[in-house]
């Protein structure tokens, strides 16, 4: 029996991160994630005796189960959403009015890469595997009923074929058909634009991010705002208050009370994205983790930047950064 038990945690051990991709897409948060992923293994484990392989790949079969986990996670649950879904963008000018922070379960969360990406295979599909893990994809999904939004990451992002999707949701393929159609439809009118996918070993992409995160950490302005896009647009979950566009940027970056002197950013791999942990000096001058910033990109400049502030339950999934508690130079 022992090893039987053991033998079926080694067949599903390899799905794991797959399927906290999928989780993620369905849940938005990397914390939620990774309780759905669990409860999913939990579930296949103890029912392991019972699948049947000619009724469906292992892998279908996952999918179904964490399918109805996310599902039943998502009957209760509120949509979770960006600042620039819950109201007008302040104009960055005097000190900003963040008002009360909302709970963790109203945003979308972020999530390590290492638990939702595969970390190698084809090019191609891992270019579209990082794009729809962006939170401004992310943001988009959550305007889908939950249903409609597994047929769209299974059939549009995993690339299933109908009838696979079918199978997965206990379903037929004539209603996936038809609840894919629904779905692109809603997510074109609520994703006009998700700005520039993120390519890692892109030349020009590389060297605006180094150049950027040069001026941040010279707390140089007028060289950051420059590196912006006109429309960029600049965030800080769990407050509402938000900003878009250079000017109101710039204003918002220059007001002394809410300087980023001293600050630095440390890599750390996000959402498909531009990402870091900004670090600041304490009083003895050494650095501890203040925020997750993770960045869009537009037409060859940065779109936006969203920084998480729930620093204590984001360093537990993410990590600390490495020697974040080093003292200035």
């Amino acid at each position: 029996m022992t090893e039987a038990l053991t033998g079926a945690a080694s067949r599903l051990e390899p799905y794991r991160t797959e399927l906290t991709g999928y989780c993620y897409r369905m849940l938005g948060s990397g914390f939620e994630a990774e309780d759905a992923v669990q409860e999913t293994l939990l579930r296949a484990w103890r029912s392991f005796d019972r699948y049947d392989e000619r009724r469906g790949s292992l892998r279908t079969w996952l999918y179904r189960i964490a399918t109805n986990v996310c599902l039943d996670m998502l009957r209760s649950a509120q949509r979770r959403a960006l600042a620039m879904d819950l109201g007008p963008a302040a104009d960055g000018s005097g000190p900003p009015d963040l008002g009360a922070p909302r709970p963790e379960a109203a945003w979308v969360q972020p999530v390590p890469d290492a638990l939702a990406l595969p970390a190698d295979g084809d090019p191609e599909r891992l270019a579209v595997q990082r794009d729809t893990v962006r939170l401004a994809f992310i943001a988009a999904l959550q305007h889908l009923p939950p249903r409609q939004r597994a047929v769209l990451i299974l059939c549009d992002v995993l690339c299933w074929k109908a009838a696979e999707a079918a199978q997965a949701l206990d379903s037929t393929t004539a209603s996936v058909t038809s609840a894919l159609q629904r779905a692109r439809t809603t997510l074109k009118a609520a994703s006009p634009g998700l700005g520039e996918p993120f390519r890692p070993s892109d030349p020009a992409q590389r060297d605006l991010l180094a150049r950027y995160c040069d001026a941040f950490e010279r707390h140089d302005v007028a060289a950051l705002v420059a590196l912006i896009h006109e429309d960029a647009t600049m965030s800080m979950p769990p407050f509402t208050w938000w900003l878009r566009g250079r000017g109101a940027i710039r204003r918002a970056l220059l007001d002394p009370e809410a300087s980023c002197a001293g600050a630095r950013l440390v890599p750390v791999a996000a959402n498909g994205s531009p990402a870091y942990w900004q670090t600041r000096p304490g009083p003895d001058g050494v650095h501890a983790p203040f925020a997750l910033v993770v960045l869009d990109l537009a037409e060859g400049l940065v779109g936006g930047s969203t920084t998480f502030l729930n620093t204590d339950r984001l360093l537990p999934l993410f990590g600390a950064p490495p020697n974040h508690n080093q003292a200035l130079a």
